[in-house]
């Protein structure tokens, strides 16, 4: 395992899933490295590394995350065991051996397997093989954080996944474009129909009892953008904590990357 300090991997998008990831892969020895967008669309803040880049740093069970200014101090910092968090929309230049493409756009972006020795993607949207190496299955079920090495992930649904009997009405997306404001906080137990907040003078309103695990940060928003998930089991432990469905694809990103790296010892 000691080698696995050699090699720097990149990860595209500190949400919530992808911090899961990140979080994994740090864990064992990997240095990894997080870009994120300027304005990052994570509703699930307090588990999510791309915090970082509004707050400055954070620590998700155990794990510091740093925002950087360039790819020269993300490489010092990731060195110390921390996560650098850098605002890149491109592949900083910093000798990686893995890019895990963990943005969730449903769609490729841009992710090609000239990007680095060994290229992963979560979910749908890419095909293993052609634009990427391997894809991770990010469908809750019998093959979520499965390992896929030739064809596509599950095409994407539009249903979140159930929690404690919920999955539609758990996730709130914006009725109308405008700026977005909460009243709603963190942990907070919410009512079904109870208005968490407000786009401009239109209310948001919870479509279920729960407690509030997930709120996009205040500022401007555009129709359909996800914004909120309340959390139906009425745990408010879950909220500092990385979720089943994230350690299952970390999970899946890890062996991936293990049996490649299996792969290239003569």
């Amino acid at each position: 395992m000691a080698d696995l300090a050699n090699h720097v991997i990149i990860v595209r998008g500190g949400g919530d899933i992808g911090s899961g990831v990140i979080w994994r892969l740090r864990r064992v020895g990997f240095p990894v490295i997080v870009t994120e967008l300027e304005r990052p669309l994570t509703i699930r803040r307090t588990v999510a590394f791309s915090t970082a880049v509004t707050e400055g740093s954070i620590t998700i069970e155990g794990i510091d995350g740093v925002r950087v200014t360039s790819g020269a101090e993300a490489l010092d910092v990731a060195a110390t065991g921390s996560v650098p968090v850098l605002i890149s929309p491109e592949i900083p230049d910093v000798g990686a051996s893995v890019v895990v493409d963990a943005r969730l756009a449903k769609r490729n972006l841009g992710t090609s397997r000239d990007q680095a020795p060994f290229v992963v993607a979560l979910g749908p949207g890419f095909s293993a093989g052609g634009d990427c190496d391997a894809i991770i299955e990010t469908m809750r079920g019998h093959d979520l954080g499965r390992v896929i090495w030739d064809g596509p992930a599950i095409p994407n649904t539009g249903v979140p996944g159930v929690i404690g009997g919920e999955s539609g009405k758990r996730v709130i997306h914006a009725p109308l474009s405008g700026d977005l404001t909460w009243d709603a906080h963190f942990g907070e137990d919410v009512a079904e129909a109870q208005q968490l907040g407000r786009i401009d003078d239109t209310p948001v309103m919870s479509a279920t009892a729960g407690t509030v695990r997930g709120l996009l940060a205040d500022g401007p928003v555009t129709e359909g953008l996800k914004i909120a998930d309340i959390d139906p089991r009425f745990d408010p432990s879950a909220i500092g904590r990385i979720s089943d469905k994230a350690l299952s694809v970390g999970g899946g990103v890890l062996e991936a990357i293990l049996v490649w790296l299996d792969s290239l010892r003569p």
